[in-house]
């Protein structure tokens, strides 16, 4: 489906490149079909050279022959990235935006577009594990949101949801949440270290600890796949986890953590605010 397209992407990065990678890797589209735009030459040099796709530093060339444009510029660049895009963009053509925390009526605004899909992908993408949540405005067709079916599956899995607000959501969840696993296995690693062990010993044991769990998730079977049984599993009365979570209960580890989450999906809301949305449109 994808490989009479073109897809052009605005802020070549680095989860651009993944996305990029993914789908030559899995044959998907022709390299040539490929485009990226960004101010950054010797970036622009870099992906043609490894990837043999098109690069521009224009971004309204990159984008006017399009079949599917995406955004992948960071959020304070978005308003820079997409000036002089507004009318230079094939009506049907597909809108698909990473960019966090940007609504889809302020990429509406600032495009002239209505064809939009927002979606939120995870760091995990870079090696074919990512997750990303997606929704879409009422122009999208059903044959686009194929095609963003296709795209996102190239690395990783996908959900959709009809209400826009999950995108904020998924952004302080799953969007941020390596970050909350890092930071959770960085403290599992300096408590190890504190009983004696070596840091990269402690690193080790940590990293598979963790492996090991999801995978055990994974390969539990649907009677048992609950996290609460899980844990019980290995929770015995009067045991070292049973007084290891107690101290965490006691804590506030679980509330912590919420608050966190609910923190970023504040701070997603207001990186998502568009003054000029009250605008008439010109």
């Amino acid at each position: 489906m994808l490989n009479h397209l073109k897809i052009s992407f605005i802020g070549p990065g680095v989860m651009a490149e993944a996305m990029i990678s993914a789908l030559i890797k899995k044959e998907l589209i022709p390299a040539e079909n490929i485009l990226a735009s960004g101010p950054d030459v010797d970036r622009n040099h870099y992906l043609h050279e490894k990837h043999g796709i098109q690069a521009f530093w224009d971004n309204k060339k990159a984008a006017e022959q399009a079949d599917v444009i995406i955004l992948s510029v960071k959020p304070q660049q978005l308003e820079k990235a997409l000036d002089g895009l507004n009318g230079s963009i094939k009506k049907d053509a597909l809108v698909l935006s990473i960019v966090a925390g940007a609504s889809i009526s302020k990429i509406s605004r600032l495009l002239g577009h209505q064809v939009i899909v927002r979606a939120m992908p995870n760091t995990p993408a870079q090696i074919g594990e990512g997750i990303t949540v997606w929704t879409c405005s009422p122009e999208v067709s059903d044959k686009q949101r194929e095609i963003t079916r296709i795209i996102f599956n190239a690395f990783g899995k996908e959900i959709f949801e009809e209400e826009e607000d999950f995108l904020d959501k998924a952004t302080a969840l799953s969007g941020t949440g390596p970050a909350y696993v890092y930071l959770f296995m960085e403290a599992m690693v300096d408590a190890g270290v504190h009983m004696g062990f070596s840091r990269r010993v402690a690193e080790r044991l940590v990293i598979e600890t963790v492996r090991g769990s999801v995978d055990y998730y994974d390969n539990s079977s649907e009677e048992i796949r609950h996290l609460a049984r899980l844990r019980n599993e290995v929770t015995s009365p009067g045991g070292t986890s049973a007084e290891a979570l107690y101290y965490l209960e006691k804590a506030g580890f679980r509330t912590a953590l919420s608050r966190a989450i609910w923190a970023a999906y504040k701070r997603s809301k207001e990186l998502g605010q568009d003054p000029d949305s009250h605008l008439p449109e010109k």
